[in-house]
């Protein structure tokens, strides 16, 4: 028999936390797994009534995300819609409305799957991830809580309390995902583009993100600093895609050869610039 946790506070999860449960939130990715492997879990401690693990608002300089908040409520909230737009379109392409409807985000970075569309949207905006656990209450910077292929900071005993997001957002934010069908599809490539632009054709502080590329969601720093050191040109977007090829280290799987993942990953950086390119002056 499999003891279930259901806390309402980060203070009585700490003996499930203590004790070794399982976390779990929508449970979209741990139903799947178990169902295939025929697991069962000793105790589960179910997340989505802890009070600090919810509401989305905006707190002095930075958007601030609970950990359970569903990918609905991402798309549907106007504070995410005005300052992180790249992760609200992200939220949109995670599954179909049902996996929506239960999907967290706190969920979808714990996977720690590279596939996870909205990882490189966070990385793209320079988020931070609050962890709370039994001894302390730290921030991790979120371009380091990935540490190998599945693999993150978080320890045994934590929890994913928050995302925050600093504020002023990038001005210029682009989301992209290439897949096998519009819904319900893993990422065969996932991009997060971010920047101010300073002019029609310089862009500033770019934040060039990747997912399915790599063991972890990866920034692209070479690519970054070639946009940044010349104007927006058709020349520059072809340069930027054949960086991006050379750049990522994607692998053959069951949805893709690594081939084609260099291929599209540097057409859809060159037909991103090519559209903030055409894009009329602000």
């Amino acid at each position: 028999m499999t003891l279930s946790w259901s806390p309402k506070t980060l203070a009585e999860a700490r003996e499930a936390l203590i004790q070794g449960a399982t976390k779990v939130a929508g449970s979209t990715d741990l139903l799947v797994v178990d169902h295939a492997t025929g697991s069962v879990r000793d105790s589960v401690l179910n997340v989505l009534g802890i009070e600090e693990l919810q509401g989305i608002r905006v707190e002095a300089d930075q958007l601030s995300i609970g950990a359970s908040s569903t990918f609905t409520r991402i798309r549907e909230s106007a504070e995410v819609a005005k300052h992180a737009p790249l992760l609200k379109d992200a939220a949109r392409t995670i599954g179909a409305a049902q996996i929506q409807n239960r999907a967290t985000i706190g969920g979808n970075i714990a996977n720690a799957s590279p596939a996870g569309d909205s990882l490189p949207a966070l990385l793209a905006l320079g988020a931070l991830i609050v962890v709370s656990g039994p001894r302390e209450r730290r921030i991790v910077p979120y371009n380091a809580f990935h540490t190998a292929y599945r693999k993150t900071v978080l320890g045994p005993d934590e929890l994913i309390e928050r995302i925050l997001i600093p504020l002023p957002a990038p001005a210029v934010q682009v989301f992209r995902k290439v897949g096998t069908r519009e819904a319900q599809a893993i990422s065969k490539v996932v991009v997060a583009f971010a920047s101010d632009r300073l002019d029609h054709r310089i862009l500033a502080n770019v934040r060039l993100a990747m997912g399915s590329v790599a063991a972890v969601p990866v920034r692209l720093h070479e690519v970054e600093i070639l946009i940044e050191d010349n104007p927006l040109t058709p020349e520059l977007a072809a340069r930027a895609a054949a960086l991006v090829a050379k750049s990522i280290t994607p692998i053959d799987d069951v949805r893709s050869t690594a081939e084609y993942r260099r291929h599209v990953a540097g057409q859809v950086v060159r037909r991103l610039l090519l559209d903030l390119l055409a894009a009329p002056p602000a």
